[in-house]
C-alpha cells in the first residue's frame, strides 16, 4: 500500500505525488462555457484522528481527512507531482466516479476510461459532462436531492469525496527517493452525519480529462492509496475543530469587473477521453431549483471575460500559475 501523509494542507500518497483543494470562483451556472478561474487558497484539511473526541462517531470506524466548505461553494483538485514519475488517480463523488459516471469500485476499469493520469492531467475542476468541457465541482447539502450521487443513484448516502491513487509499476519510471509516514484511511463504507455535504454539478468549464498514454498496464494494482474526504459546513466544522471556517471567497462576478486574470491551458496536442454518458445528463443547481420551483439562492449573472484577462499556460508545470 502507498503511504498516505497530510501536512500543509495536502494529501500526499507515497513519496512523488500529492494533492490539495483549492477555494476558488464559483463560475455562473448560465449555460456559457467559461475558462478556468484561479486558485483562492487552500482548503483546510483536518484528519479525523486528531479530533476523535468531537467527530460523528461513525467516522471513528473509517478514518480519513474533512475540509469545510459552505454550501453552492466551488473547489478544484491540484495535483502535485514529480514530472518523471506519473500516477493513476481516480475520483468519487458520493461515492460516483467523477469520469465515467459509474457506482465508485477502487480498481481501475479495464473496459471504460474511469481514471485520469497525472502528469500530465495538472488539476480537476469538476465531472466529466460534455465534450472538452466538465461541469464544476460545487458544494452542496445531502438530502436536497442535487448531488450527482443523489441524480444517479436517487439517495443521498455518502456524500465527500473518494480518491484512491496508484503508483506506476517498478522499473516503468524513475523511483521514489524517500521515506513517508504511514496513514490508514482504508473503509469506504460510510454513514451520513448531520452537517455533510455532497458534490453537486455548477457550470460549465473547458477542461480535458486526458486519455492515459501509458495504458492500464503500466499501473501497480497493489501499490496505491485511498482516501475518503469528509466535506461539513460552517456550522459542524465549527462544532468539531472550535476553529473558524475561511471566508467565503469572492464572487465571480466581482472578480470579473475587476478585471483579474483567467486561465487558460495550452493542450491543444492533448486528446480528451470519452464524455460519460451518465455524467452528461447530470442537471445542473440551477436546473434542479428551476424544476423545484425554488427561490434563488446563487447569482448566475453572466460575466464578460475579456482574451486580455485569460492567461494561456503552458503544458509544461502549467501548475505554478493557476494555484498560485
Amino acid at each position: 500500500m502507498l503511504k498516505v501523509t497530510v501536512q500543509d494542507n495536502a494529501i500526499a500518497f507515497g513519496n512523488n505525488f500529492a494533492l490539495n483543494f483549492q477555494r476558488t470562483l464559483r463560475i455562473p451556472d448560465d449555460g456559457q462555457i467559461y475558462p478556468l478561474p484561479p486558485g483562492l487558497g487552500t482548503f483546510p484539511i483536518c484528519r479525523v484522528e486528531d479530533y476523535r473526541d468531537t467527530v460523528p462517531i461513525s467516522w471513528l470506524n473509517h478514518g480519513g481527512v474533512f475540509i469545510p466548505m459552505y454550501q453552492r461553494e466551488a473547489l478544484w483538485i491540484s495535483f502535485k507531482y514529480d514530472y518523471w514519475q506519473p500516477h493513476a488517480v481516480k475520483v468519487g463523488v458520493g461515492n460516483i466516479n467523477v469520469v465515467s459516471g459509474l457506482a465508485w469500485h477502487p480498481k481501475l476499469a479495464q473496459q471504460e476510461a474511469d481514471y485520469l493520469v497525472a502528469p500530465p492531467q495538472p488539476w480537476l475542476d469538476g465531472i466529466n459532462a460534455g465534450d472538452e468541457y466538465i461541469k464544476q465541482f460545487v458544494a452542496m447539502p445531502l438530502g436536497w436531492g442535487h448531488t450527482v450521487e443523489g441524480q444517479i443513484t436517487g439517495k443521498e448516502e455518502f456524500g465527500g469525496i473518494q480518491i484512491v491513487v496508484y503508483e506506476p509499476k517498478p522499473g516503468k519510471f524513475a523511483q521514489s527517493k524517500i521515506n513517508s509516514n504511514n496513514i490508514d484511511f482504508m473503509d469506504m463504507e460510510l454513514e451520513r452525519s448531520e452537517g455533510a455535504m455532497g458534490i453537486a454539478a455548477g457550470g460549465k468549464m473547458r477542461q480535458k480529462i486526458y486519455a492515459d498514454v501509458y495504458g492500464i498496464d503500466t499501473w501497480n494494482e497493489h501499490n496505491y492509496g485511498l482516501v475518503h474526504v469528509h466535506i461539513v459546513n460552517s456550522m459542524l466544522y465549527r462544532q468539531i475543530t472550535g476553529l473558524e471556517p475561511p471566508k467565503t471567497p469572492v464572487m465571480a462576478q466581482t472578480y470579473a469587473h475587476n478585471q483579474l486574470p483567467w486561465f487558460s491551458l495550452y493542450d491543444e496536442i492533448m486528446s480528451d477521453i470519452p464524455t460519460s454518458s451518465a455524467l452528461s445528463s447530470i442537471s445542473s443547481i440551477r436546473e434542479i431549483d428551476a424544476q423545484k420551483q425554488a427561490e434563488i439562492q446563487q447569482n448566475d449573472d453572466s460575466v464578460d471575460i475579456s482574451d486580455a484577462n485569460i492567461i494561456e499556460l503552458p503544458m509544461q508545470n502549467p501548475t505554478t500559475n493557476k494555484d498560485s
